[in-house]
């Protein structure tokens, strides 16, 4: 399979399960972070599914990505105990912060923000996590110093990148 793509050899991976049309996406964003269109009609050809069928599953589940997200997912929770301790305010200080909405990327495709329905760490509340890093009983007041930790960490990897 050298010179065939991520798309089709997930499709093929998949093509013989019945009901995975799902797992081979998730195996993809996982991948790529996000669906690219390209990947999708792929898929369709080589699972044989109607390109339609396809974009329903992807625009129906939230969880799906058709652009590109930012270097660093910034997932606001959403969750009872997290509304209940004020993750609108942090979810609104993120957007001000950012210059983005709910599901947006930032222009440098630094950041993307997004919502979740849980993440499990109730007891944390409110709870955001970017790229896998939780970061509990978040205030206004942290937001922009979790910004300001994934900017610094991005820019000191692309000053490793740039010397070597």
């Amino acid at each position: 399979m050298g010179d065939t793509s991520v798309a089709t050899q997930v499709a093929t991976k998949w093509r013989k399960k019945r009901g995975s049309l799902i797992m081979a996406l998730h195996e993809i964003q996982d991948i790529k972070g996000y669906v690219p269109w390209e990947d999708a009609l792929e898929v369709a050809q080589a699972m044989n599914i109607p390109l339609a069928r396809i974009y329903e599953v992807l625009t129906f589940y939230n969880f799906f990505k058709l652009e590109a997200p930012g270097k660093a997912v910034i997932s606001v929770c959403t969750g009872t105990a997290c509304y209940l301790k004020g993750n609108d305010k942090v979810l609104e200080e993120f957007k001000k912060e950012l210059g983005i909405g709910e599901g947006e990327s930032t222009p440098d495709r630094t950041f993307h923000l997004q919502c979740v329905r849980c993440v499990g760490c109730c007891g944390l509340a409110p709870v955001c996590v970017v790229n896998g890093k939780t970061y509990g009983r978040v205030t206004v007041g942290h937001v922009h110093n979790i910004i300001d930790e994934w900017r610094k960490k991005f820019d000191d990897e692309d000053k490793e990148l740039a010397h070597g």
